[in-house]
């Protein structure tokens, strides 16, 4: 003991050693102070077997130097990012010193709790970033030959394109990968390819240039458009054109359109459930817009048709691993289609009415985002909304948006933001974003029935959600509710980021 240190961490408890308490995220003794400090010891510390690798100490370090870390008088003060149940009672003292005090020292841990609870959500979601482009370098080169087709029908078909489900050996796993086939003239792949990854943004993983195997079925002849529209076998690989072939990380399962017209009964019979999805994919197709923005490389096609939905993974554990149906689970939304960038500036043009029909015609003008997020809402909802009619209308009223659930009244608000005529008073993308988020999970307006609305209301309300979030975190991963997933990360996302100033905006602009 006086020669050497063991290593810290839970892997180093020595076996043999009766302690229930060793190895306990519980636990924040260290161990060479166990014995010293009265924690239950069957056997004496000299007749314990060897706790394996020892940590040697210098030859001008003594062993009071070396335990003298859990000192308040020794080292830095430590980062709140760092701090665990397990801190040692020596560095929790000098934040209990500090300026900030207990308050200030909960609500660090409870923001850095968030972010990393993001983090690890995030990667549950899209897989780890090394990993992806080791997988990436490993489709370098392959082509049909090296993939499993597991289903000869594509599993769903896009505006641009057929998906086909297809098996790759990546090491000892077996993958399941989407083969995108794009439809003439719908190649985005110039743009796709300059992307940054992001949750909501269809991610390339390779592409190839061959001939469709023979077991593949397309509905017609991809390079004959006179064909008949019912599904036919390629007669012989050498008298189709060589095709190209994109392997997307996300297996889709309908698009965007289809889950619309799928819904309609769902909509009638559980509206609060059905508009708080509604609510869920338009926030990640927020987010998307927003990456895409951020990039000045591309825009994204809004057209329910090329907007994606893939079934997200059922987490290990959540209830009992039933699953629900495709119809009440959120699924993640992708975008798929893309247009160059052209210039970002806002339009303010003297014509606000030709403005506006620009906007909604144009997919690539700089105000389509917000109008064809706007027109989307509508068709969403069920309510009829045409291009022709939109532009039709000379007044500001728009259809109007039923009252069906505690969601409808903000999604009503939120189209009228992003369909106003006047572009200085159209709601932008993060706009739109916040406006959803406010509706998800508050604050709503009935916490302003009894308090004016005040910067300091606004922290308070934001940590203490925070704090009751992590509880619910806590009580869910104790077995007491299901497992975290995609709606959980966006809602981790929301309370890591905003702030009391954004929150008093936003609710001017969502309850006015």
């Amino acid at each position: 003991r006086a020669e050497s240190l063991p290593e810290q961490g839970p892997s180093q408890h020595c076996q043999g050693e009766p302690t229930p308490w060793a190895g306990s995220v519980l636990y924040s003794v260290p161990s060479h102070l166990r014995h010293e400090e009265g924690a239950p010891s069957s056997t004496p510390a000299r007749d314990r077997p060897s706790c394996g690798p020892k940590k040697p100490l210098s030859k001008s370090q003594s062993l009071g130097e070396a335990v003298a870390w859990s000192s308040p008088q020794k080292g830095p003060v430590p980062s709140l990012r760092e701090l665990t149940f397990g801190t040692a009672d020596g560095e929790l003292g000098q934040l209990l010193h500090s300026p900030a005090g207990v308050c200030g020292v909960l609500l660090g841990c409870q923001a850095a709790t968030l972010a990393r609870l993001s983090a690890w959500l995030h990667e549950q979601l899209v897989g780890l970033e090394e990993q992806q482009q080791l997988l990436e370098a490993e489709l370098v080169g392959k082509r049909w030959g090296a993939l499993r087709i597991l289903e000869p029908e594509p599993c769903c078909e896009s505006g641009n394109a057929w998906y086909f489900r297809v098996g790759f050996t990546f090491g000892q796993s077996q993958l399941e990968l989407a083969a995108k086939v794009p439809k003439p003239c719908c190649s985005s792949l110039g743009v796709q390819s300059s992307l940054g990854t992001h949750c909501s943004i269809q991610r390339l993983l390779g592409r190839f240039t061959d001939h469709l195997p023979r077991e593949l079925l397309l509905p017609g002849n991809p390079g004959e458009q006179g064909q008949s529209p019912s599904r036919q076998r390629p007669a012989c690989p050498a008298t189709h054109p060589a095709l190209q072939v994109l392997l997307c990380a996300e297996v889709p399962h309908q698009t965007l359109a289809e889950f619309v017209r799928g819904s309609q009964g769902l909509h009638r019979t559980s509206p609060g459930h059905y508009e708080r999805l509604c609510c869920l994919l338009l926030l990640q197709l927020c987010l998307g817009l927003e990456h895409l923005q951020e990039q000045n490389v591309g825009q994204g096609d809004l057209s329910p048709e090329n907007l994606l939905l893939v079934q997200c993974p059922c987490p290990p554990g959540s209830q009992q691993g039933k699953k629900e149906p495709l119809g009440l689970s959120l699924p993640r939304l992708l975008i798929s289609g893309f247009f160059k960038a052209k210039e970002k500036r806002r339009p303010y043009s003297t014509s606000q009415e030709q403005d506006w029909a620009k906007g909604l015609a144009a997919p690539t003008s700089p105000a389509a985002d917000e109008l064809k997020l706007g027109s989307l809402i509508y068709e969403i909802l069920h309510v009829d909304i045409s291009l022709e009619d939109a532009l039709g209308f000379r007044s500001n009223r728009l259809p109007e948006i039923p009252s069906l659930s505690i969601y409808s009244a903000g999604l009503r608000r939120l189209a009228t933001l992003l369909l106003h005529r006047d572009p200085s008073r159209r709601a932008s993308i993060p706009q739109a974003r916040s406006i959803l988020q406010v509706l998800l999970w508050g604050p709503r307006q009935e916490l302003f029935a009894r308090s004016r609305k005040t910067l300091p209301l606004l922290q308070s309300w934001v940590e203490v959600k925070r704090a009751l979030l992590l509880l619910r975190f806590a009580e869910n991963s104790a077995g007491a509710g299901g497992r975290a997933g995609l709606e959980e990360w966006l809602c981790c996302q929301y309370f890591q980021e905003v702030t009391e100033h954004t929150l008093y905006q936003v609710t001017q602009d969502l309850y006015a």
